[in-house]
């Protein structure tokens, strides 16, 4: 078993050599596949990095009256934790509050100075509240306002702001779950062809080697010592044009990385292929050694048949 092992495999590699013209063909025909595999990769990548920019803007605001204590607000703090649908909650006491409004008119001195009238503070204590997800607002806003009801008169709750920004939340979250539902179509869908091209490419290599099959059916060769140089022939082909694909990444994705460095917090497409360079070698690899591997098989098989 061993014997015919090592004859497998070095009849698959003289092959692959042998027959440079064809072997380069499938080759390049394979990078073309495994560089759209890996676009495919960098562009979910860059779609869930924008949906999730997305979500980090939208959150809703429970805004409290002035009067209200702040352990009475950093309690209700603690019940929104609990919830499974919160992802944070942020407190802003009311100094805070205030220096925050100072901030975003300070190129308002009529606004400036009517506050300075006023004397005290007249900003409440506010609770940021983010979910996990978009969809989770409303679940969320329901249950505030079961509790500001459930209080009635005695109630600490001022304002919330979600019923405002309902309309472009649920937009939001109409857009984000339809870009990732594209996303996903679109990735299978040309993921598809390309492994349908480069099947038909190793086919039609193979093709020139069927009166080679024939006779060694003739001389009494069974199917696994026939399959087995094809199929080392075309895990060469996924080898090679993998470490090609991702040789062709590096320019790439450097080329590219000043255009994408908001979708990724600054970073990069760049960067993104560096730390997860790991990941994308066993993805590409395997995918180019899959891919060899089984368009070798499937185009044998018919010869035999």
């Amino acid at each position: 078993m061993w014997v015919n092992t090592k004859r497998i495999f070095k009849a698959g590699f003289i092959a692959f050599c042998r027959n440079a013209f064809v072997s380069l063909s499938a080759v390049l025909i394979m990078v073309v596949t495994l560089f759209f595999i890996g676009c495919i990769i960098f562009s979910s990548a860059l779609l869930k990095s924008s949906l999730q920019t997305i979500r980090d803007k939208v959150d809703i605001n429970v805004y409290f009256v002035t009067n209200s204590q702040e352990s009475d607000v950093l309690l209700f703090k603690k019940t929104l934790e609990k919830m499974p649908e919160v992802s944070k909650v942020e407190y802003i006491s009311q100094d805070q509050a205030l220096d925050n409004f100072r901030k975003r008119h300070e190129n308002d001195q009529i606004t400036l100075q009517a506050l300075d009238e006023l004397g005290d503070n007249p900003l409440g204590a506010v609770l940021n509240v983010k979910a996990k997800e978009t969809s989770q607002y409303e679940s969320i806003a329901n249950f505030l306002n079961q509790q500001n009801l459930a209080q009635g008169d005695n109630s600490i709750i001022d304002k919330i702001n979600y019923y405002q920004n309902k309309d472009a939340i649920d937009r939001l979250t109409k857009l984000i779950d339809s870009g990732q539902k594209i996303g996903v179509v679109l990735a299978i869908i040309f993921a598809l062809i390309s492994i349908l091209i480069t099947f038909n490419t190793i086919r039609l290599a193979i093709f020139t080697a069927k009166d080679e099959i024939s006779v060694m059916q003739l001389v009494g060769a069974n199917h696994i010592y026939i399959r087995g140089p094809f199929m080392v022939g075309g895990i060469l082909y996924g080898l090679t044009a993998g470490i090609i694909t991702l040789i062709l990444f590096y320019p790439f994705t450097y080329w590219l990385n000043t255009y994408t460095e908001t979708f990724f917090a600054g970073d990069g497409i760049f960067t993104y292929y560096i730390h997860n360079f790991g990941q994308l070698f066993l993805i590409i690899i395997g995918s180019g050694i899959a891919i060899g591997a089984v368009s070798s098989f499937l185009a044998v098989r018919r010869h035999l048949n």
